[in-house]
């Protein structure tokens, strides 16, 4: 299983990622995120990634294109994550970078999935949470109802996130068995900062799943 954890914010918690054979570690430039993350830090922590095995993702929300081409060159990301309402032509765009993407879809009923016919150009989903108005458009630490991707068989491999932690993920494995999860506030001490301990013990478990 691919695992991907969200909002990485420091070398420490990379490295922490890295001796967990992490696959993915997601910067996340977003102004009203708590895990908002400077270019600068990201292109400290991409620059160390690279002798590593673990991807860095840069995680956008409705960032203008211009702006984002030009963020993808200064940090050198390979992959992106989209989690607005970027359409297909707008990864068609970005996917010119040379970059894969990850296009969030919000879930909250099975008409949801219907979205996904709308991204051909996409290299993995990431199934999510559908957040209410006054809520973030990701890292809400809330779950939607998983029995909804039970059955569902697509060529794109896709990630399951919101509300991830060690009390579900057997769960997860039993009823759903994703190509992958992402991680965020379930390996956190509190809102935005990552516990090394947490990702150890759920990696531990994950383990011996």
């Amino acid at each position: 299983m691919i695992i991907k954890i969200c909002g990485i914010q420091n070398k420490e918690t990379l490295i922490c990622c890295e001796k967990n054979s992490i696959n993915f570690f997601g910067m996340i430039f977003y102004s009203k995120s708590p895990r908002n993350i400077s270019i600068e830090k990201a292109i400290v922590l991409q620059k160390i990634s690279e002798n590593f095995k673990i991807n860095g993702v840069g995680v956008f929300v409705d960032r203008n294109i211009d702006e984002l081409e030009e963020i993808i060159k200064k940090i050198k990301l390979r992959f992106v994550q989209l989690h607005g309402s970027e359409d297909d032509t707008y990864i068609k765009n970005i996917k010119k970078n040379g970059v894969k993407i990850i296009k969030s879809i919000s879930i909250s009923n099975k008409n949801d999935l219907n979205q996904i016919d709308k991204y051909e150009n996409a290299d993995y989903f990431l199934f999510d949470y559908k957040p209410l108005k006054d809520e973030l458009p990701g890292g809400n630490a809330k779950s939607f109802d998983w029995k909804i991707l039970r059955k569902l068989e697509i060529e794109t491999p896709w990630f399951l996130s919101g509300g991830i932690n060690t009390n579900n993920i057997h769960q997860i494995l039993d009823d759903i068995n994703p190509f992958g999860i992402d991680l965020s506030s379930g390996v956190e001490k509190e809102l935005g900062i990552k516990d090394n301990r947490i990702i150890n013990n759920f990696i531990e478990k994950l383990n011996h799943a």
